[in-house]
């Protein structure tokens, strides 16, 4: 598959290039795509936490402390 990029976009490829860190235009748009995945998750697990605020499931930090240690085996 083909797609016409702006020039401007093209030159942000091509600076990317340039530092060397990737190979291919493929390689810095894939790289780019992981990284707006990963704000995606992060949105959505805000949001989440933020819902979750909002319909009162929360608890006290003492408890929430004590139970993230046990779970985590943290002392």
């Amino acid at each position: 598959m083909t797609y016409q990029l702006p020039p401007e976009i093209d030159q942000r490829i091509q600076s990317q290039l340039a530092l060397g860190i990737y190979s291919t235009p493929a390689d810095v748009l894939t790289s780019a795509l992981d990284a707006l995945d990963e704000r995606n998750r992060e949105r959505r697990a805000i949001q989440e936490g933020i819902d979750a605020w909002r319909a009162g499931d929360t608890q006290e930090l003492d408890a929430f402390d004590a139970e993230f240690r046990a779970k985590n085996g943290i002392r």
